[in-house]
């Protein structure tokens, strides 16, 4: 999470979790940003990995159809 966007709270929480760590609060905040991005190429390689012609289950029609507006 970008610095600039953490108020003087999260800012605080950050930093108390980085000192338990043993690290830097810049330090901290990169290494979770670093961690995201991988998380987030992981999502996106399982979602290529999945077969596009595929139709949705029973259960993901229903929460499709739950999701739509009146």
């Amino acid at each position: 999470m970008d610095q600039r966007k953490m108020t003087e709270a999260q800012r605080a929480y950050e930093a108390k979790r980085a000192a338990k760590a043993g690290m830097s609060l810049e330090k901290w905040l990169a290494n979770k940003e670093k961690d995201a991005a991988l998380e987030r190429a992981e999502l996106e390689k399982a979602r290529q990995a999945a077969p596009p012609g595929r139709k949705p289950g029973f259960f993901a029609r229903l929460l499709e159809k739950a999701q739509k507006p009146l």
